[in-house]
C-alpha cells in the first residue's frame, strides 16, 4: 500500500513537472501589484495616478506668498510718549501731583512691557537700531517703576546725608541713560528731523535731570529749576515721539495724507526722492 501511495505521488510529481508553466510576468518597479516574489508593496491604487511632483524651474517661477508683519515702531513710540508726558508732568508739579500707583503701574506696564515687545517685533524684522532702543528704554520704564515701588525714602527722610545718597545715585542712573542716548542720538542723523528731535529732547531731559539730582543740597533736596527744565525737554520728547508714531500710523492704506517727517538732505530718502524726480 504505502508502495503504491509512493509510485502514484511520483507520477503526479513527473507530470507536474511536464506540465508547461506560464512565464510570470515582471513586475515594473511601482506598480500596484503584491507580490511576495518582487516584494512591491506600493499603496497607490491601480485606479490612482502616479503623483507629479512639480519640476525645478515650476518651483522657482511659481509665486511664494510672503507673510506681511505689522510696523511696530508706531507701537514702541506710543508708549514711550504717554510714560514719559506722564513722568515728566510730575517733574515739573503739575497740580502738586507725585509718584503715584498709576504712573508705576503704567510704567511697568504700557511703558516697560510695550516697549520690549517691540523691540523684540523690530529685531524679527532685523532693524537693530529699533530693536536696541525700544528694549532698552521699554528696561528703563521697568527699572524706574520697581525704583518707585521699593523707594525706602520714607525710612530715611530725616536723615539728609542718606537722602543725597539716593538722590545722587538717581543722578548717575539718568546720566547714564544720557550717555546712551547720545549715542542713539548720533545714530539718527541720516533719518529725519522728527526722530532727530526726539532723541535730541530725550537727550537733554536726561541730562538736566541727571543734574538736578546729583547736586544735592544738604537738606537733602534737588535743584527745582533744572529739574523742571527737564520736564520741559521731557515733555516736548513725549510730543516728538506722539508725532513720529502718528506719521507711521497714518499712511496711503489709512488716511487722506501723509505726516511730513523732514528728511535731511543726505538721509537716504531724500537722496532716493532725489534721483527719483532726476529720472
Amino acid at each position: 500500500m504505502e508502495h503504491i501511495i509512493n509510485v502514484t505521488e511520483v507520477r503526479k510529481t513527473e507530470a507536474a513537472s511536464n506540465h508547461p508553466v506560464e512565464p510570470r510576468r515582471q513586475d515594473k518597479p511601482g506598480s500596484p501589484a503584491v507580490s511576495q516574489y518582487s516584494q512591491d508593496y506600493s499603496l497607490l491604487q491601480p485606479s490612482t495616478p502616479e503623483p507629479c511632483l512639480p519640476s525645478r524651474q515650476e518651483l522657482q517661477s511659481s509665486p511664494v506668498e510672503i507673510r506681511k508683519i505689522a510696523n511696530p515702531a508706531p507701537l514702541g513710540l506710543c508708549a514711550f510718549a504717554l510714560t514719559s508726558f506722564l513722568s515728566n508732568c510730575i517733574n515739573l508739579n503739575v497740580g502738586g501731583i507725585q509718584a503715584a500707583g498709576v504712573s508705576v503701574s503704567l510704567a511697568l506696564n504700557y511703558g516697560g512691557i510695550a516697549q520690549v515687545l517691540a523691540g523684540m517685533w523690530e529685531m524679527a524684522i532685523g532693524n537693530t537700531f529699533g530693536a536696541t532702543s525700544f528694549c532698552s528704554y521699554g528696561a528703563y520704564w521697568i527699572t524706574f517703576s520697581l525704583i518707585s515701588t521699593f523707594d525706602t525714602a520714607d525710612a530715611t527722610k530725616n536723615i539728609a546725608d542718606s537722602v543725597c545718597r539716593n538722590e545722587t545715585l538717581m543722578g548717575l542712573f539718568m546720566l547714564a541713560w544720557f550717555i546712551f542716548t547720545t549715542l542713539m542720538l548720533v545714530c539718527t542723523l541720516r533719518s529725519s528731523l522728527a526722530m532727530f528731535s526726539l532723541f535730541f529732547f530725550l537727550d537733554m531731559n536726561y541730562l538736566l535731570l541727571g543734574i538736578s539730582h546729583i547736586q544735592c543740597s544738604s537738606h537733602g533736596e534737588i535743584i527745582v529749576a533744572v529739574q523742571k527744565a527737564g520736564g520741559v525737554f521731557g515733555l516736548l520728547a513725549a510730543f516728538s515721539a506722539w508725532y513720529n508714531a502718528f506719521a507711521g500710523i497714518c499712511n496711503h492704506s489709512n488716511g487722506f495724507f501723509t505726516v511730513p517727517l523732514g528728511h535731511f538732505p543726505w538721509s537716504p530718502a531724500a537722496l532716493h526722492r532725489a534721483k527719483a524726480k532726476e529720472v
